[in-house]
């Protein structure tokens, strides 16, 4: 990427002066040489310098601009803009019972998109399958070449080590052990970033959704096994392992019955233990079924249960609770009742707003994070970045 933003010229100062003249283009408004220089603080012949070659890479394009009054006096001035269309970015959720992918440019200003429903019980070579013919899909439908894409990033339920690979997934079939990174990465000619998918759902309702302008926040996807992302100070945090947050866990200490019981309408565990099983219960406490209302107090209390430890720990200003549960009746009065008598200082709480497009929202937002950190960002790179 560095030599796409330089025209093949990668010495430190010509990146960072580059990086410093887009900043100044990147929302898209044209704007005159003169301007740039003013904006920037860079020389003039820097300047040209610099647009030279971002138009040689297509980064920058020269545009023609209409002057609004009087007479033209002198060589006219040059205007130059932005070329969002120059790159694109895909935003991916892999998830038990859809694929869901949203194909957008380099500002983020999303082209299309796309969701395809998959069995929960398919296995992981024919959903990777699926998903390739999924991208291919969108990518056919908006006209864009693969070898646009500069980023590619990857929601998925389990546990995710920074190299892409599944250390814990039990949602799905095969994904337990799955290095989805390696096997997405042969797909694709860029750059694949894999996350687990309530992490993602965190840094979408940070960026448009419920949690705008909260700096510690914390994601619950509340589903089977809930699980949550979190932002400290607006960063994602993950965990030594990438494991923070897997509070759907707790159970496992002995402590709490184990979540086919929690739903259970008969005395025995539910089975089977999945999202249409635990629909139907849901269902019927609305419909003022006795037992039924029960399974739903049980499992409302194991969430306020495990949504608390992680409260905590943290303590954040805003808990935002997404998955199947955010359409629950009377979710967010138990959370807030609860959270106020066991924590020290009760958060906010709220229903995430972004729906079933999160999680891949939130996959667009870091893939879009990982190509601006390249075009905009002014600081040399560290081995830590």
């Amino acid at each position: 990427m560095a030599d796409r933003l330089t025209g093949g010229d990668s010495s430190l100062l010509r990146r960072i002066n580059a990086a410093v003249t887009l900043r100044s283009l990147r929302d898209g408004q044209a704007v005159t040489l003169t301007q740039l220089v003013g904006d920037t603080g860079l020389s003039r012949p820097t300047v040209e310098g610099v647009i030279e070659g971002l138009l040689e890479s297509g980064l920058v394009a020269e545009v023609d601009h209409v002057q609004e009054s009087g007479r033209q006096r002198g060589r006219p001035a040059r205007w130059f803009r932005f070329r969002a269309e120059a790159g694109h970015v895909l935003g991916i959720e892999i998830g038990v019972h859809d694929l869901r992918v949203i194909l957008a440019d380099l500002a983020g200003e999303v082209l299309t998109s796309h969701a395809k429903p998959v069995d929960e019980s398919m296995e992981a070579e024919e959903r990777l399958t699926q998903l390739r013919g999924t991208v291919a899909e969108v990518l056919r439908k908006a006209g864009v070449s693969r070898d646009s894409l500069w980023e590619v990033a990857v929601g998925t339920p389990g546990i995710v080590d920074r190299e892409g690979v599944v250390q814990l997934g039990t949602a799905m079939p095969g994904w337990t052990g799955l290095d989805l990174g390696a096997r997405l990465r042969r797909s694709f000619r860029c750059p694949v970033v894999i996350e687990n998918d309530a992490n993602l759902a965190a840094i979408a309702e940070h960026w448009k959704g419920s949690a705008v302008g909260k700096g510690d926040v914390v994601f619950v996807m509340a589903g089977l096994s809930p699980g949550a992302g979190s932002l400290i100070g607006g960063r994602l945090h993950r965990g030594y392992g990438g494991a923070a947050g897997e509070i759907g866990a707790l159970h496992l200490l002995g402590r709490q019955v184990t979540p086919e019981r929690l739903l259970s309408t008969t005395g025995q565990p539910l089975d089977p233990l999945d999202e249409a099983a635990v629909a139907r219960v849901l269902r019927l406490a609305r419909e003022g079924d006795q037992v039924a209302q029960v399974a739903m107090d049980r499992f409302l209390g194991r969430l306020v249960h495990d949504v608390t430890a992680l409260v905590l720990a943290l303590d954040p200003q805003l808990v935002v609770v997404g998955g199947w549960a955010a359409g629950l009746d009377g979710v967010l009065e138990p959370l807030r009742e609860q959270l106020s008598r066991y924590t020290l200082r009760a958060p906010e709480v709220a229903l995430a707003a972004l729906g079933s497009e999160v999680v891949a929202m939130g996959a667009l937002r870091i893939a879009l994070d990982h190509v601006e950190e390249q075009l905009f960002a002014v600081d040399p790179p560290t081995a830590n970045r």
